[in-house]
Protein backbone atom coordinates (compact mmCIF):
# COMPACT_ATOMS: atom_id res chain seq x y z
CA UNK A 1 0.00 0.00 0.00
CA UNK A 2 0.72 3.41 0.21
CA UNK A 3 4.24 4.29 2.59
CA UNK A 4 5.12 7.53 4.98
CA UNK A 5 8.29 6.45 6.10
CA UNK A 6 8.65 2.94 7.38
CA UNK A 7 4.85 2.61 8.59
CA UNK A 8 2.33 1.76 5.84
CA UNK A 9 -1.04 3.85 5.84
CA UNK A 10 -4.30 1.87 5.72
CA UNK A 11 -8.03 2.83 4.49
CA UNK A 12 -10.72 1.58 6.03
CA UNK A 13 -13.74 2.18 4.17
CA UNK A 14 -17.59 1.84 6.22
CA UNK A 15 -20.08 1.42 3.83
CA UNK A 16 -23.28 1.46 6.32
CA UNK A 17 -27.02 2.33 5.98
CA UNK A 18 -26.97 5.46 6.97
CA UNK A 19 -23.46 7.07 6.35
CA UNK A 20 -20.30 5.96 3.91
CA UNK A 21 -17.12 6.70 5.85
CA UNK A 22 -13.40 6.65 4.48
CA UNK A 23 -10.55 7.03 7.02
CA UNK A 24 -6.98 6.87 6.19
CA UNK A 25 -4.86 5.75 9.24
CA UNK A 26 -0.98 4.70 9.99
CA UNK A 27 0.22 3.12 12.94
CA UNK A 28 2.57 5.59 14.73
CA UNK A 29 6.02 4.58 17.09
CA UNK A 30 3.72 3.79 19.81
CA UNK A 31 1.28 1.19 18.70
CA UNK A 32 -1.41 3.55 17.96
CA UNK A 33 -3.61 4.87 14.73
CA UNK A 34 -2.63 8.32 13.68
CA UNK A 35 -6.15 9.61 11.35
CA UNK A 36 -4.51 11.48 8.70
CA UNK A 37 -7.92 11.99 7.10
CA UNK A 38 -11.71 11.66 7.21
CA UNK A 39 -14.56 11.53 4.73
CA UNK A 40 -18.05 10.97 5.36
CA UNK A 41 -21.33 11.00 2.95
CA UNK A 42 -25.10 9.99 3.00
CA UNK A 43 -25.34 6.82 2.47
CA UNK A 44 -29.00 6.71 0.10
CA UNK A 45 -28.59 2.80 -1.81
CA UNK A 46 -27.83 0.79 1.38
CA UNK A 47 -30.11 -0.92 2.91
CA UNK A 48 -30.14 -3.09 6.33
CA UNK A 49 -26.06 -3.25 5.61
CA UNK A 50 -26.93 -4.63 1.47
CA UNK A 51 -26.55 -2.77 -1.08
CA UNK A 52 -29.87 -1.91 -2.92
CA UNK A 53 -28.46 0.98 -5.40
CA UNK A 54 -25.27 1.06 -7.01
CA UNK A 55 -24.58 4.23 -8.64
CA UNK A 56 -25.98 5.97 -5.37
CA UNK A 57 -23.81 3.43 -3.38
CA UNK A 58 -20.67 4.35 -5.89
CA UNK A 59 -21.27 8.02 -5.51
CA UNK A 60 -21.46 8.56 -2.19
CA UNK A 61 -17.90 6.21 -1.63
CA UNK A 62 -16.47 8.54 -4.31
CA UNK A 63 -17.75 11.45 -2.00
CA UNK A 64 -16.11 9.92 1.31
CA UNK A 65 -13.13 9.22 -0.67
CA UNK A 66 -12.41 12.21 -2.34
CA UNK A 67 -12.92 13.87 1.76
CA UNK A 68 -10.31 11.53 2.92
CA UNK A 69 -7.71 12.39 0.27
CA UNK A 70 -7.77 16.15 0.42
CA UNK A 71 -7.50 15.89 4.35
CA UNK A 72 -5.06 13.24 4.18
CA UNK A 73 -2.70 14.51 1.31
CA UNK A 74 -3.28 10.52 0.35
CA UNK A 75 -3.98 9.14 -3.05
CA UNK A 76 -6.26 6.31 -2.18
CA UNK A 77 -6.06 3.24 -3.73
CA UNK A 78 -6.83 0.15 -2.11
CA UNK A 79 -9.33 -0.15 1.09
CA UNK A 80 -10.44 -2.75 3.43
CA UNK A 81 -14.19 -3.14 3.35
CA UNK A 82 -16.97 -4.06 5.96
CA UNK A 83 -19.39 -6.31 5.56
CA UNK A 84 -22.58 -6.73 7.37
CA UNK A 85 -26.12 -7.22 6.57
CA UNK A 86 -29.39 -9.69 8.16
CA UNK A 87 -28.31 -12.00 5.57
CA UNK A 88 -25.05 -12.78 7.69
CA UNK A 89 -25.29 -15.94 9.68
CA UNK A 90 -22.70 -18.09 11.67
CA UNK A 91 -21.87 -22.06 12.61
CA UNK A 92 -20.08 -24.40 14.42
CA UNK A 93 -18.10 -26.97 12.52
CA UNK A 94 -15.01 -29.39 13.82
CA UNK A 95 -12.03 -30.84 11.95
CA UNK A 96 -8.80 -33.29 12.58
CA UNK A 97 -5.72 -33.24 10.67
CA UNK A 98 -3.74 -36.29 10.85
CA UNK A 99 0.23 -35.31 10.85
CA UNK A 100 2.49 -37.02 9.18
CA UNK A 101 4.44 -38.50 12.29
CA UNK A 102 3.76 -38.34 16.21
CA UNK A 103 7.01 -36.30 16.26
CA UNK A 104 6.01 -33.61 13.58
CA UNK A 105 5.59 -30.53 15.24
CA UNK A 106 2.51 -28.65 14.26
CA UNK A 107 3.46 -25.50 11.69
CA UNK A 108 1.34 -22.89 10.28
CA UNK A 109 1.22 -24.82 7.16
CA UNK A 110 -0.59 -27.28 9.15
CA UNK A 111 -3.25 -24.70 10.98
CA UNK A 112 -3.94 -23.24 7.15
CA UNK A 113 -4.47 -26.40 5.99
CA UNK A 114 -7.29 -27.28 8.46
CA UNK A 115 -8.70 -23.56 7.61
CA UNK A 116 -8.52 -24.62 3.87
CA UNK A 117 -10.73 -27.74 4.71
CA UNK A 118 -13.18 -25.25 6.45
CA UNK A 119 -13.66 -22.98 2.62
CA UNK A 120 -14.89 -26.85 1.18
CA UNK A 121 -17.44 -27.27 3.63
CA UNK A 122 -20.69 -27.41 1.62
CA UNK A 123 -23.12 -24.32 1.85
CA UNK A 124 -26.37 -23.14 1.03
CA UNK A 125 -26.96 -22.17 -2.79
CA UNK A 126 -26.00 -18.42 -2.88
CA UNK A 127 -23.80 -18.49 0.09
CA UNK A 128 -20.07 -18.17 0.50
CA UNK A 129 -17.75 -18.48 3.71
CA UNK A 130 -16.55 -14.60 4.87
CA UNK A 131 -14.60 -15.95 7.95
CA UNK A 132 -13.19 -19.31 9.42
CA UNK A 133 -11.84 -18.36 12.52
CA UNK A 134 -10.64 -20.91 15.23
CA UNK A 135 -11.16 -21.56 18.31
CA UNK A 136 -10.08 -24.30 20.81
CA UNK A 137 -7.10 -26.94 19.08
CA UNK A 138 -6.54 -30.48 20.55
CA UNK A 139 -3.23 -32.50 19.92
CA UNK A 140 -4.56 -36.02 20.78
CA UNK A 141 -7.37 -35.30 22.47
CA UNK A 142 -5.85 -32.92 25.04
CA UNK A 143 -6.88 -29.26 25.29
CA UNK A 144 -4.19 -26.75 23.85
CA UNK A 145 -3.82 -23.32 25.21
CA UNK A 146 -4.39 -20.69 22.44
CA UNK A 147 -2.37 -21.49 19.67
CA UNK A 148 -0.72 -25.67 18.67
CA UNK A 149 2.36 -24.64 16.93
CA UNK A 150 5.33 -26.28 18.01
CA UNK A 151 3.75 -28.75 19.72
CA UNK A 152 4.29 -32.68 18.78
CA UNK A 153 1.37 -35.20 18.18
CA UNK A 154 -0.13 -37.08 15.50
CA UNK A 155 -3.84 -35.67 15.32
CA UNK A 156 -4.60 -32.42 15.48
CA UNK A 157 -8.66 -31.43 16.17
CA UNK A 158 -9.81 -27.84 16.27
CA UNK A 159 -13.19 -26.02 16.69
CA UNK A 160 -14.21 -23.27 13.77
CA UNK A 161 -16.26 -20.62 13.87
CA UNK A 162 -17.49 -20.13 10.39
CA UNK A 163 -19.40 -16.99 9.60
CA UNK A 164 -21.36 -16.78 5.87
CA UNK A 165 -23.16 -14.83 4.12
CA UNK A 166 -24.75 -14.33 0.48
CA UNK A 167 -22.11 -14.17 -2.52
CA UNK A 168 -24.47 -11.28 -4.24
CA UNK A 169 -24.24 -9.18 -1.31
CA UNK A 170 -20.71 -9.44 -1.16
CA UNK A 171 -20.13 -9.41 -5.19
CA UNK A 172 -22.13 -5.67 -5.13
CA UNK A 173 -20.34 -4.49 -2.34
CA UNK A 174 -17.23 -5.12 -4.86
CA UNK A 175 -18.58 -4.23 -7.58
CA UNK A 176 -19.70 -0.70 -5.67
CA UNK A 177 -15.72 -0.12 -4.45
CA UNK A 178 -14.44 -0.77 -7.91
CA UNK A 179 -16.72 1.32 -10.27
CA UNK A 180 -15.15 3.91 -7.40
CA UNK A 181 -11.81 3.39 -8.35
CA UNK A 182 -10.68 1.82 -5.82
CA UNK A 183 -9.38 -2.22 -5.12
CA UNK A 184 -10.84 -4.05 -2.13
CA UNK A 185 -7.56 -6.15 -0.72
CA UNK A 186 -10.07 -7.28 2.33
CA UNK A 187 -13.48 -7.93 3.86
CA UNK A 188 -13.90 -7.78 7.47
CA UNK A 189 -17.09 -8.47 9.02
CA UNK A 190 -18.36 -5.71 10.68
CA UNK A 191 -18.76 -6.29 14.24
CA UNK A 192 -15.47 -8.00 14.30
CA UNK A 193 -14.24 -4.62 12.72
CA UNK A 194 -15.83 -2.80 15.77
CA UNK A 195 -15.07 -5.15 18.57
CA UNK A 196 -11.05 -4.55 17.19
CA UNK A 197 -11.35 -0.91 17.91
CA UNK A 198 -13.10 -0.89 21.29
CA UNK A 199 -12.70 -3.80 23.45
CA UNK A 200 -9.60 -4.55 25.15
CA UNK A 201 -7.55 -8.02 26.13
CA UNK A 202 -9.24 -8.25 29.52
CA UNK A 203 -12.49 -8.00 28.22
CA UNK A 204 -12.48 -10.55 25.56
CA UNK A 205 -10.53 -13.21 27.90
CA UNK A 206 -13.10 -12.36 30.89
CA UNK A 207 -16.04 -12.76 28.53
CA UNK A 208 -17.96 -10.07 26.72
CA UNK A 209 -21.03 -9.39 24.37
CA UNK A 210 -20.57 -6.73 22.06
CA UNK A 211 -23.47 -4.80 20.54
CA UNK A 212 -22.80 -2.27 17.32
CA UNK A 213 -26.48 -0.58 16.83
CA UNK A 214 -25.64 0.73 13.47
CA UNK A 215 -28.14 1.99 11.16
CA UNK A 216 -29.91 -0.61 9.07
CA UNK A 217 -29.02 -3.71 11.64
CA UNK A 218 -28.16 -4.53 15.26
CA UNK A 219 -24.71 -6.78 15.11
CA UNK A 220 -23.73 -9.10 17.89
CA UNK A 221 -20.33 -10.53 18.86
CA UNK A 222 -19.47 -12.17 21.84
CA UNK A 223 -15.96 -13.17 23.25
CA UNK A 224 -14.64 -15.12 25.80
CA UNK A 225 -11.26 -16.13 26.85
CA UNK A 226 -9.70 -14.22 23.81
CA UNK A 227 -11.77 -16.40 21.30
CA UNK A 228 -15.11 -15.27 19.50
CA UNK A 229 -18.51 -17.68 20.60
CA UNK A 230 -21.17 -16.30 18.95
CA UNK A 231 -22.32 -13.69 16.12
CA UNK A 232 -25.86 -12.65 15.16
CA UNK A 233 -27.41 -10.08 13.63
CA UNK A 234 -30.42 -8.42 14.22
CA UNK A 235 -32.49 -6.65 11.31
CA UNK A 236 -33.58 -3.89 13.37
CA UNK A 237 -31.31 -0.41 14.54
CA UNK A 238 -31.32 2.88 14.27
CA UNK A 239 -33.01 3.96 10.92
CA UNK A 240 -36.08 1.90 12.38
CA UNK A 241 -36.37 4.25 15.54
CA UNK A 242 -36.14 7.14 13.21
CA UNK A 243 -39.50 6.02 10.97
CA UNK A 244 -41.31 5.47 14.36
CA UNK A 245 -40.58 8.95 15.51
CA UNK A 246 -41.99 10.26 11.87
CA UNK A 247 -44.50 8.28 12.00
CA UNK A 248 -45.52 8.77 16.02
CA UNK A 249 -44.71 12.57 16.06
CA UNK A 250 -45.73 13.17 12.33
CA UNK A 251 -42.77 14.77 11.21
CA UNK A 252 -40.08 14.72 8.66
CA UNK A 253 -37.72 12.09 8.41
CA UNK A 254 -34.97 14.48 8.59
CA UNK A 255 -36.98 15.95 11.74
CA UNK A 256 -37.66 12.70 13.40
CA UNK A 257 -34.03 12.31 12.61
CA UNK A 258 -32.39 15.28 14.23
CA UNK A 259 -35.13 14.88 17.37
CA UNK A 260 -33.66 11.28 18.18
CA UNK A 261 -29.91 12.52 17.92
CA UNK A 262 -30.64 15.98 19.85
CA UNK A 263 -33.19 14.81 22.23
CA UNK A 264 -33.67 11.02 22.25
CA UNK A 265 -33.66 8.74 25.18
CA UNK A 266 -34.08 5.57 26.16
CA UNK A 267 -36.53 6.00 29.25
CA UNK A 268 -39.32 7.79 29.51
CA UNK A 269 -39.02 8.10 33.38
CA UNK A 270 -36.10 10.38 32.96
CA UNK A 271 -38.10 13.05 31.02
CA UNK A 272 -40.85 15.15 32.43
CA UNK A 273 -44.11 16.11 31.19
CA UNK A 274 -43.96 19.98 31.30
CA UNK A 275 -40.10 19.17 28.80
CA UNK A 276 -41.64 20.30 25.17
CA UNK A 277 -39.52 20.66 21.96
CA UNK A 278 -41.13 22.72 19.24
CA UNK A 279 -40.16 22.24 15.37
CA UNK A 280 -40.73 24.68 12.74
CA UNK A 281 -44.01 23.85 10.59
CA UNK A 282 -44.10 22.79 6.93
CA UNK A 283 -44.29 25.62 4.22
CA UNK A 284 -45.35 28.33 6.89
CA UNK A 285 -47.40 26.04 8.82
CA UNK A 286 -47.54 26.79 12.81
CA UNK A 287 -44.71 25.39 14.79
CA UNK A 288 -45.21 21.79 16.19
CA UNK A 289 -44.77 20.86 19.76
CA UNK A 290 -43.24 17.68 20.67
CA UNK A 291 -43.38 16.31 24.35
CA UNK A 292 -40.42 14.75 25.19
CA UNK A 293 -41.74 12.29 27.35
CA UNK A 294 -43.52 11.06 24.45
CA UNK A 295 -40.39 11.04 22.17
CA UNK A 296 -38.93 8.87 24.70
CA UNK A 297 -41.88 6.23 24.87
CA UNK A 298 -41.81 6.02 20.89
CA UNK A 299 -37.68 5.55 21.21
CA UNK A 300 -37.94 3.07 24.41
CA UNK A 301 -40.89 0.67 22.93
CA UNK A 302 -38.38 -0.53 19.71
CA UNK A 303 -34.91 0.03 22.09
CA UNK A 304 -36.83 -2.48 24.21
CA UNK A 305 -37.11 -5.09 21.07
CA UNK A 306 -34.11 -4.55 20.36
CA UNK A 307 -32.50 -5.13 23.52
CA UNK A 308 -34.57 -8.13 24.49
CA UNK A 309 -33.57 -9.50 20.90
CA UNK A 310 -29.69 -9.22 21.83
CA UNK A 311 -30.51 -10.75 25.54
CA UNK A 312 -31.90 -14.06 23.35
CA UNK A 313 -28.69 -14.12 21.28
CA UNK A 314 -26.36 -13.99 24.64
CA UNK A 315 -28.90 -16.89 26.03
CA UNK A 316 -29.13 -18.83 23.06
CA UNK A 317 -24.62 -18.41 23.16
CA UNK A 318 -24.61 -20.31 26.14
CA UNK A 319 -22.45 -17.52 27.81
CA UNK A 320 -25.10 -15.70 29.38
CA UNK A 321 -23.53 -16.86 33.38
CA UNK A 322 -19.85 -16.25 31.82
CA UNK A 323 -19.82 -12.44 30.45
CA UNK A 324 -18.32 -10.96 33.37
CA UNK A 325 -17.27 -8.06 30.91
CA UNK A 326 -20.55 -7.60 30.80
CA UNK A 327 -22.26 -5.69 27.42
CA UNK A 328 -20.37 -2.57 24.91
CA UNK A 329 -22.68 -1.02 23.19
CA UNK A 330 -20.89 0.75 20.49
CA UNK A 331 -22.47 2.25 16.71
CA UNK A 332 -24.27 5.48 16.03
CA UNK A 333 -27.37 4.23 17.75
CA UNK A 334 -25.32 4.09 21.01
CA UNK A 335 -25.50 7.55 21.66
CA UNK A 336 -28.90 7.38 22.96
CA UNK A 337 -29.18 9.11 26.31
CA UNK A 338 -30.29 6.42 29.23
CA UNK A 339 -29.23 3.52 27.29
CA UNK A 340 -26.85 1.72 29.41
CA UNK A 341 -29.34 1.77 31.73
CA UNK A 342 -31.84 -0.01 29.46
CA UNK A 343 -29.45 -2.67 28.42
CA UNK A 344 -28.36 -3.36 32.06
CA UNK A 345 -32.40 -3.59 33.49
CA UNK A 346 -32.85 -6.42 30.62
CA UNK A 347 -29.87 -8.33 30.68
CA UNK A 348 -28.87 -8.02 34.31
CA UNK A 349 -24.98 -7.53 33.27
CA UNK A 350 -23.05 -4.58 33.46
CA UNK A 351 -22.68 -2.20 30.61
CA UNK A 352 -20.64 0.82 28.66
CA UNK A 353 -20.32 2.75 26.05
CA UNK A 354 -17.59 1.73 23.93
CA UNK A 355 -15.18 4.02 22.01
CA UNK A 356 -12.61 4.07 19.76
CA UNK A 357 -10.33 5.83 22.10
CA UNK A 358 -8.19 3.59 23.08
CA UNK A 359 -5.78 3.02 20.24
CA UNK A 360 -5.95 6.23 18.91
CA UNK A 361 -3.08 8.89 19.34
CA UNK A 362 -3.30 11.25 21.92
CA UNK A 363 -3.98 14.08 19.30
CA UNK A 364 -6.77 12.35 17.38
CA UNK A 365 -9.69 15.08 17.38
CA UNK A 366 -12.25 14.61 19.34
CA UNK A 367 -14.96 14.00 16.21
CA UNK A 368 -13.36 10.48 15.96
CA UNK A 369 -13.27 9.45 19.44
CA UNK A 370 -17.36 8.69 18.33
CA UNK A 371 -18.94 5.40 18.58
CA UNK A 372 -20.37 5.69 14.91
CA UNK A 373 -16.75 5.21 14.03
CA UNK A 374 -15.88 2.34 16.01
CA UNK A 375 -16.42 0.02 12.87
CA UNK A 376 -14.25 2.12 10.36
CA UNK A 377 -10.85 2.56 12.99
CA UNK A 378 -11.59 -1.46 13.38
CA UNK A 379 -10.63 -1.92 9.65
CA UNK A 380 -7.92 -0.03 10.07
CA UNK A 381 -6.75 -1.90 12.82
CA UNK A 382 -7.25 -5.42 11.24
CA UNK A 383 -5.81 -3.93 8.14
CA UNK A 384 -2.98 -3.30 9.95
CA UNK A 385 -2.59 -7.03 11.75
CA UNK A 386 -3.33 -8.57 8.13
CA UNK A 387 -0.63 -6.22 6.92
CA UNK A 388 1.60 -7.85 9.04
CA UNK A 389 0.86 -10.89 9.29
CA UNK A 390 1.43 -11.01 5.85
CA UNK A 391 5.58 -9.21 6.88
CA UNK A 392 6.07 -11.98 9.10
CA UNK A 393 5.22 -15.00 6.66
CA UNK A 394 7.38 -13.46 4.06
CA UNK A 395 10.70 -12.83 6.77
CA UNK A 396 9.73 -16.25 7.75
CA UNK A 397 9.91 -17.73 4.36
CA UNK A 398 13.23 -15.38 3.32
CA UNK A 399 15.01 -16.79 6.52
CA UNK A 400 13.93 -20.74 5.72
CA UNK A 401 15.33 -20.06 2.07
CA UNK A 402 18.51 -18.30 3.58
CA UNK A 403 18.68 -20.99 5.59
CA UNK A 404 18.56 -23.84 2.78
CA UNK A 405 20.73 -21.99 0.71
CA UNK A 406 23.44 -21.97 3.56
CA UNK A 407 22.84 -25.57 4.39
CA UNK A 408 23.15 -26.26 1.01
CA UNK A 409 26.51 -24.13 0.59
CA UNK A 410 27.49 -25.82 3.93
CA UNK A 411 26.89 -29.53 2.03
CA UNK A 412 28.42 -28.38 -1.17
CA UNK A 413 31.86 -26.78 0.61
CA UNK A 414 32.12 -30.31 2.62
CA UNK A 415 31.52 -32.40 -0.86
CA UNK A 416 34.54 -30.22 -2.27
CA UNK A 417 36.88 -30.79 0.88
CA UNK A 418 35.88 -34.98 0.95
CA UNK A 419 36.95 -34.64 -2.97
CA UNK A 420 40.08 -32.91 -1.86
CA UNK A 421 40.95 -35.22 0.62
CA UNK A 422 40.38 -38.89 -1.32
CA UNK A 423 42.44 -37.18 -4.46
CA UNK A 424 45.33 -36.81 -1.77
CA UNK A 425 45.42 -40.01 -0.86
CA UNK A 426 45.03 -41.24 -3.74
CA UNK A 427 48.14 -40.39 -5.43
CA UNK A 428 49.31 -42.79 -8.44
CA UNK A 429 51.28 -45.39 -7.48
CA UNK A 430 55.17 -45.44 -9.38
CA UNK A 431 54.64 -47.65 -12.59
CA UNK A 432 56.45 -50.80 -13.00
CA UNK A 433 59.21 -51.79 -15.49
CA UNK A 434 59.70 -55.33 -16.20
CA UNK A 435 63.09 -56.22 -18.09
CA UNK A 436 63.50 -59.44 -19.86
CA UNK A 437 66.27 -61.43 -19.61
CA UNK A 438 67.45 -63.86 -22.61
CA UNK A 439 67.62 -67.34 -21.51
CA UNK A 440 70.96 -69.19 -21.64
CA UNK A 441 71.23 -72.67 -22.79
CA UNK A 442 71.90 -74.19 -19.46
CA UNK A 443 69.01 -72.65 -17.95
CA UNK A 444 66.88 -73.84 -21.13
CA UNK A 445 68.23 -77.33 -20.21
CA UNK A 446 68.11 -77.12 -16.67
CA UNK A 447 63.94 -75.94 -16.95
CA UNK A 448 63.55 -79.03 -19.39
CA UNK A 449 65.42 -81.63 -17.12
CA UNK A 450 63.49 -80.33 -14.32
CA UNK A 451 59.75 -80.55 -16.36
CA UNK A 452 60.30 -83.80 -16.97
CA UNK A 453 61.28 -85.03 -14.02
CA UNK A 454 58.25 -83.48 -12.28
CA UNK A 455 56.42 -85.58 -15.21
CA UNK A 456 58.14 -88.62 -14.03
CA UNK A 457 57.51 -88.27 -10.32
CA UNK A 458 53.75 -87.72 -11.14
CA UNK A 459 53.03 -90.90 -12.87
CA UNK A 460 55.04 -92.89 -10.48
CA UNK A 461 52.58 -91.96 -7.95
CA UNK A 462 49.97 -92.62 -9.82
CA UNK A 463 50.69 -96.16 -10.45
CA UNK A 464 51.76 -96.68 -6.98
CA UNK A 465 48.58 -95.25 -5.87
CA UNK A 466 46.17 -98.45 -5.03
CA UNK A 467 42.99 -97.33 -5.52
CA UNK A 468 43.96 -96.08 -8.90
CA UNK A 469 45.83 -99.27 -9.64
CA UNK A 470 42.07 -101.57 -8.45
CA UNK A 471 40.66 -100.43 -11.80
CA UNK A 472 42.66 -102.38 -13.76
CA UNK A 473 42.31 -105.63 -12.11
Amino acid sequence: MQTVKENPIVVGLDIGTTKIAAIVGQQDQYGKIKVLGIGRADSQGVARGEVVNIEMTVSAIKDAVAQAEQQSGVEIKVVYVGIAGEHISSKQNRDIYTLADSDTEVSDLDIKAMIQNMHRLALEPGERIIHVLPQEFFIDGNPVAKTPIGMCGSRLEANFHIITGKVAAAQNIKKCVERAGLQMIGLILEPLASSASVLSEEEMEAGVCLVDIGGGTTDIAIFQDNIIRHTAVIPFAGNIITEDIKTGCMVLKKQAEKLKVRFGSALPQENHDNEIISIPGINGRERKEISMQMLAKIINARMEEIVQQVYFEIRSSGYANKLIGGVVITGGGSQLKHLKQLVEYHTGLSARVGLPTEYLAKDTKDELKNPMYSTAIGLIIEGIKELEDQQRGLNKRKAESIAKEKEMAQAAAAVEATTATVETMEEPAPPIHFEMKPETPAAKKAKKDSWVKGLLTNVKDWFEDESVNKDFE
